[in-house]
């Protein structure tokens, strides 16, 4: 294959080759796709009908949920239909559609994390301003831009990613269609373009990171300040959910990206892109629900409400 003209689809990798373990694969998967089906689903669903929750952090949570669900949404599916049917195969443009809205949700929920971070902050730090910092219209621009910006992001990479002549094949190194993956089937001079791209997209991470840093920093000091211990626990609390998100979410798309080379492998690659791509939406729900007694309480009242009018 000289071109990327010439490639009709793309080889993914298999988790295995035992048909058992295949089995095995699909079912695990679907346990996974449902429980982040089940606690999105609930979330969004619970969000949107309780008055009471029609603020401005949960209505960041409601999106992120949103992305959390499309995120699994593209890659599970597909990975359990190959597993189920023993194949590879994914047709030229599926895989690239694949790409730019994986690209796309991962894009859009770190911004939108990022936004989460301010939110925090303005809670904490600047109490007495947040109605007017955090008004419904500032809300959903905010969430419009996250969406707007992760759109843009994919948009640039998958065109500039899917331009370049492919000279090393159709099989890719991964479960499911990633860029980095499919940058290694490019000839070796051509992917300089996508470097740019590359670059700029990790300043934009690392401004995103360092704003979520401040954020939290000033948050610690203000919550230091609190005389009581229980309004320090109270206002520290609020943010362990965002915290451990974002934390793993950071953790682990970093140790993807960044890991050293001797001490990369096939096998290690395929768990480290799970952690970072299938585990955190289904993990986010529940972290978001273990230590949030309002967001129970609606849930609690909604299920209720439900099965009273079976």
């Amino acid at each position: 294959m000289s071109n990327s003209i010439s490639i009709t689809q793309f080889l993914l990798l298999p988790f295995t080759d035992t048909r058992e373990l295949q089995l095995l694969h699909f079912w695990l998967f679907l346990g996974i796709y449902l429980a982040a089906l089940l606690g999105n689903g609930l979330i969004i669903t619970t969000i949107a009908c309780d008055q009471h929750l029609h603020t401005p952090m949960y209505f960041f949570l409601l999106n992120l949920a949103l992305l959390d669900l499309g995120t699994i949404s593209i890659i599970v599916p597909k990975s359990m239909a190959n597993s189920l049917w023993d194949t590879r195969a994914m047709f030229y443009a599926g895989c690239a559609t694949q790409l730019f809205l994986f690209v796309f949700l991962i894009s859009a929920e770190f911004y939108l994390l990022t936004i989460m971070s301010y939110d925090r902050y303005v809670a904490i730090c600047k109490p007495l301003h947040y109605g007017t910092l955090l008004g419904s219209r500032a809300c959903v621009h905010m969430a419009a831009a996250a969406w707007a910006t992760g759109f843009l992001t994919a948009l640039l990479h998958t065109a500039n990613t899917f331009s370049l002549p492919l000279c090393k094949g159709n099989a890719v190194d991964q479960f499911f269609c990633e860029m980095p993956q499919i940058l290694k089937l490019s000839c070796s001079h051509s992917y300089l373009r996508e470097l740019g791209l590359v670059i700029f997209g990790a300043s934009v991470f690392f401004v995103c990171f360092l704003f979520i840093v401040v954020s939290y920093v000033q948050i610690f000091r203000t919550v230091l300040r609190i005389p009581s211990e229980q309004g320090r626990h109270k206002a520290f609390s609020t943010c362990l959910s965002h915290l451990a998100v974002v934390s793993l979410f950071i953790s682990t798309v970093m140790f993807a990206h960044l890991k050293p080379p001797s001490i990369s492998s096939t096998s290690l690659d395929l768990v480290v892109s799970v952690l970072y791509s299938v585990v955190p939406p289904a993990v986010n729900p529940l972290i978001y629900s273990m230590r949030n007694q309002e967001l129970k309480d609606a849930l609690c009242k909604l299920i209720s409400l439900w099965f009273l009018k079976q």
